[in-house]
């Protein structure tokens, strides 16, 4: 396990409020080859849970983004920069999501398996963000 791995792990494991969106399912115990995108959430006054009546909103304060391959996950993006994280959409589908951490620990998360989302957040990185 590499330390930008275990650092990958310490943000999943971050008490404060994340949503995931994966190329594929996160097993960060297996030498598969994935992506994977955590969007840091703020959360505004009433928007606590289920944004019960559409009061308060998510709004997004940094986005990590990893390339993980051989056992191995490389930090490529964090982005703190709120005109730079605008440009990322939020998956307002994302559901609770089984994850295995690198220590082979489950774990859960709010978060998404979607292909088109991580090929629409490498865009907005490839075109926006250099």
């Amino acid at each position: 396990m590499s330390a930008t791995s275990e650092s990958l792990d310490v943000i999943l494991q971050l008490p404060q409020r994340k949503l995931v969106v994966a190329q594929s399912d996160v097993y960060l115990n297996k030498p598969a080859k994935n992506e994977i995108f955590v969007l840091m959430v703020e959360e505004s006054r009433g928007s606590a849970g289920g944004r019960a009546a559409g009061s308060g909103h998510r709004k997004i304060g940094k986005v990590y983004g990893f390339a993980c391959e051989g056992g191995k996950c490389d930090k490529l993006l964090e982005v703190d920069d709120p005109a730079k994280v605008e440009m990322f959409d939020i998956p307002y589908s994302a559901v609770a999501m089984d994850i295995v951490l690198s220590t082979g620990q489950p774990y859960v998360v709010q978060g998404i398996v979607d292909p088109d989302f991580v090929a629409n957040y490498k865009s907005v990185v490839a075109g926006n963000l250099k």
